[in-house]
């Protein structure tokens, strides 16, 4: 590869949108080596360097150019993302997008505060003019130094074998119309069906003026079904999918049929949902994706800019018990192949397992470089950003329960009548107080200690710490979501993923009907 990149040329052979066909740039295939070089995955510290057009040295000057008006810290932050998604919407393609974004992020803190600016032409002087400008946060003379660079060697949670820029669209399209065409052939009243695929590759560079610089190959993929039934005139529409930092052998033949077969089983099953009452009652939350629901309603409230601004309910509860003691909550950037998961965290961190609530008790907020500091702690691995073009803040990464003392049949048995959500969407969350409104999308009545009918057009209201207070049994049935959930905060979107055991909680508001 030429080191000396253009960044018009690079234009040139970026993005590429159309409808009904698809052009894959040949950036896509072929950016990050030469025929004959060794795989993007086996490619060391100087690869990337050298991927971006940068020396150590480059990166030196540019951080002091950063600390010149008398900030604390500097940071840059390198990224090429490269970005494919291809739809077929009832047995044709209809839409595909390819996306390439390619810059660095200049970050500076002087105290609490922070000066960021970003620039997609990777030269030393357009660097060091944008350093210029994230240094004006500061004003007073240089006075921090910048400390030799040492490489910091990473874990690897997300291992693969095929980078997602040597699949070629040829071996993409198949997949979507053979999940297409089981969609069809599972039920006749199926009348609609889409079928999305994605995947994403980001090469990251990270360097600091505390001496750490380390590189990162981060890959995602995703695939999602869609699809409408109709039944003596009445119409219904569900879905399914699957994510995670994978490659293409997540598509396993075994993970489609399921992927179908879910996305049909949930459409299907509306024809029989009812409205429950509305009311208070029990609700049981089932094991998996319904841990959205800890994730917005509780594990926001926990990250530390809202506590250290005092806006969350939790800014005063370390230490503190905000549930009973069977009752364990994590943050964890470790899980292999998840959404959330990271090698590193966007601020050059080590990423890590984070307890946020052990046995009941409230001991850790999730922590960015900020917040670390001013509570005296050591940063959690949570500084996450959504691109080069955004400065981090602290976010959840793999946010789940873990198990508890109970059966999942135990919790079902002790419902007279109440709710068993196994989903949720369209969320709504006061971060500072924890209110929540959250439409269930799927679920099913109990009734006298058993599971009924389907239910639908359901919502619950509460508000989370009551809820986590409100928690009266844990089941041993732990499970992790596999959706592509995309975490919002501060108008940025970061991957995440969330997870639970079947959990009991004694009363929640649920809109139904007689409301």
């Amino acid at each position: 590869m030429n080191k000396n990149f253009d960044r018009r040329d690079f234009l040139k052979t970026g993005g590429i949108a159309v409808a009904g066909s698809f052009v894959l740039p040949s950036m896509l295939t072929s950016c990050f080596s030469s025929p004959g070089s060794a795989s993007p995955l086996s490619y060391q510290l100087s690869d990337y360097l050298d991927h971006f057009g940068v020396t150590q040295n480059d990166i030196t000057e540019v951080i002091a150019q950063g600390l010149s008006r008398g900030g604390d810290y500097c940071d840059l932050y390198f990224q090429h993302s490269m970005n494919n998604s291809i739809a077929l919407e009832d047995n044709s393609v209809n839409r595909a997008f390819s996306n390439v974004s390619f810059g660095v992020g200049i970050r500076v803190l002087s105290g609490e505060q922070t000066g960021y600016s970003y620039t997609e032409d990777i030269t030393l002087g357009s660097m060091k003019t944008a350093a210029l400008t994230a240094a004006n946060i500061a004003d007073g003379p240089a006075g921090a130094k910048v400390l030799p660079m040492a490489e910091k060697a990473l874990p690897s949670y997300y291992k693969i074998n095929t980078p997602w820029e040597d699949v070629s669209i040829n071996k993409k399209i198949p997949l979507l119309q053979s999940l297409n065409d089981q969609v069809f052939s599972l039920d006749d009243r199926i009348v609609k069906t889409n079928v999305f695929f994605g995947d994403n590759t980001s090469y990251i560079l990270f360097a600091n003026s505390e001496g750490v610089i380390a590189c990162d190959y981060q890959p995602m993929s995703q695939v999602s079904v869609s699809c409408v039934a109709e039944q003596n005139g009445q119409v219904e529409q569900n879905g399914f999918n699957i994510s995670g930092r994978n490659d293409i052998e997540l598509f396993t033949q075994s993970n489609l049929d399921r992927v179908a077969k879910e996305a049909v089983q949930g459409t299907v099953l509306l024809f029989d949902a009812v409205a429950p009452r509305a009311g208070q009652m029990p609700v049981v939350l089932g094991a998996g994706s319904s841990g959205i629901l800890l994730h917005e309603a509780i594990g926001h409230g926990m990250e530390a800019d809202f506590n250290r601004r005092e806006e969350s309910i939790f800014s005063d509860k370390i230490g503190k018990r905000v549930a009973e003691p069977f009752v364990n909550i994590i943050d964890d950037g470790t899980v292999p192949h998840h959404r959330g998961s990271i090698n590193i965290d966007d601020e050059g961190n080590d990423t890590q397992k984070t307890s946020m609530v052990e046995d009941g008790i409230l001991t850790s907020y999730l922590h960015d470089r900020i917040s670390a500091k001013h509570y005296g702690v050591k940063p959690t691995g949570n500084g996450r950003r959504e691109s080069f073009r955004h400065m981090p803040l602290p976010r959840m990464r793999n946010t789940y329960m873990t198990n508890g003392p109970h059966k999942k049949e135990e919790i079902i048995e002790s419902v007279d009548y109440g709710i068993f959500a196994e989903s949720f969407t369209n969320g709504q969350v006061k971060i500072g107080a924890g209110d929540f409104t959250f439409y269930v999308k799927q679920g099913y009545l109990i009734e006298d200690g058993k599971i009924t009918q389907p239910i639908k057009d359901v919502n619950i209201i509460g508000n989370g710490p009551k809820v986590l207070k409100d928690i009266v049994m844990v089941a041993d049935d732990m499970e992790m979501s596999e959706g592509g959930w995309t975490c919002g905060k501060g108008g940025q979107g970061v991957p995440a993923s969330m997870g639970q055991p079947t959990v009991k909680v004694s009363s929640i508001t649920v809109g139904g009907v007689n409301a």
